[in-house]
């Protein structure tokens, strides 16, 4: 069966401001040593398993000429222009539509496109088992993550028995919980039974739509529209008139989390979702004193920090545990245990109407 990508590069990044702006987000900045961007680094590490032309890119429609820029090789129609954003049900739909219009069926790899893969081989391996458990019946396989710490800030997935005696390392999912405390954290890690939610799919085409058809029948409605719609001149009317009726639905939530025949594969790949400015120091190397430094900048006494420079230069002296990251037009000093609020620094800056450094 024809194995096809679809890579979702929709997302505004919003905690890597003032990097990750409205028009020029995470997804597409370079943030390790090599110069390749996450977008870059997301298509190549596939294509060991899947033709450049059978990966697709589901965006906002801002950001194709940065799609074109940064994917020279893809098909033009291959870049998939959402009108607004409706979160990840209608993301996958609409993917799903244009593969079966061209296909019929086919194996549909459903990833984010800024995260980080270590190990590849394995990566590439774990695929090839999901795509196998796929092809059987109507399986929707996810792509858990095997916990190495008590993380907060992720979903996680509680797995089951095997699913069958040939099936090694493929278990049953037996629910979807949201983003834990501290304390549940820790029970899961200690369970065994818990992995983290990737936000990574594996399934055929006509088995999602199946489930989009059952659980979502409005949605279904919308995308069957837009498939009809592809390659005719009102394709950009019924897709602006469907995604305007859909409701903002995740994935997970409309569809994994109430859908039979649902299958999980741990992965230890080394995988990193990149979620704030901490992951420079997961992901590059660190000096002697803890510190990832990036441009031009004078370390005198620093520990434990993280510094992505501009053109300008930076003098640390002295400090621990701080984040800093300048730009042209802004520059931000964080402490490392509040990467989570520099969202709010876009919404003070919503407020003050100051959308330029949005």
């Amino acid at each position: 069966m024809k194995i096809t990508a679809v890579i979702m590069a929709g997302g505004r990044g919003e905690r890597f401001w003032p990097k990750s702006r409205n028009n020029f987000p995470k997804q597409f900045l370079s943030l390790t040593s090599d110069g390749e961007t996450m977008i870059q680094k997301t298509v190549s590490r596939l294509l060991p398993l899947v033709a450049y032309e059978d990966i697709f890119i589901v965006t906002n429609e801002n950001y194709v000429s940065v799609v074109k820029e940064q994917l020279p090789k893809l098909p033009i129609e291959n870049i998939l222009a959402e009108p607004m954003a409706k979160n990840t049900a209608p993301c996958i739909g609409f993917a799903a539509m244009v593969i079966n219009k061209k296909y019929d069926d086919a194996i549909m790899l459903v990833l984010p496109a800024d995260h980080l893969i270590k190990y590849e081989d394995m990566y590439i391996d774990t695929l090839k088992q999901a795509i196998k458990v796929a092809e059987e019946g109507k399986n929707l396989v996810t792509i858990g993550i095997t916990p190495s710490y008590p993380e907060t800030g992720y979903g996680y997935i509680k797995f089951a028995k095997h699913k069958d005696d040939q099936s090694v390392g493929v278990y049953e999912v037996d629910k979807f919980v949201e983003k834990p405390d501290l304390e549940t954290a820790n029970k899961y890690l200690a369970s065994r039974k818990y992995l983290w939610n990737s936000g990574m799919f594996v399934w055929k085409i006509s088995s999602i739509m199946d489930n989009f058809n059952k659980f979502l029948p409005e949605m279904d409605e919308g995308l069957q529209n837009i498939k009809d719609a592809v390659g005719t001149d009102k394709f950009d009317e019924v897709l602006y008139d469907s995604f305007d009726s859909f409701n903002s639905d995740s994935i997970d939530f409309a569809i994994m989390e109430k859908a039979d025949d649902i299958f999980t594969i741990p992965g230890s790949f080394g995988w990193d979702d990149v979620g704030s400015w901490l992951a420079l120091e997961r992901i590059n190397q660190t000096d002697e004193n803890g510190n990832y430094i990036s441009g031009d900048v004078v370390s005198i006494g620093t520990e434990r920090s993280i510094v992505s420079g501009g053109k300008r230069l930076i003098a640390m002296v002295g400090v621990e545990d701080i984040i800093v990251v300048d730009t042209d037009d802004a520059i931000l000093i964080c402490s490392k245990d509040n990467t989570q609020d520099v969202k709010k620094v876009i919404e003070n800056l919503r407020i003050c109407n100051r959308r330029e450094l949005i």
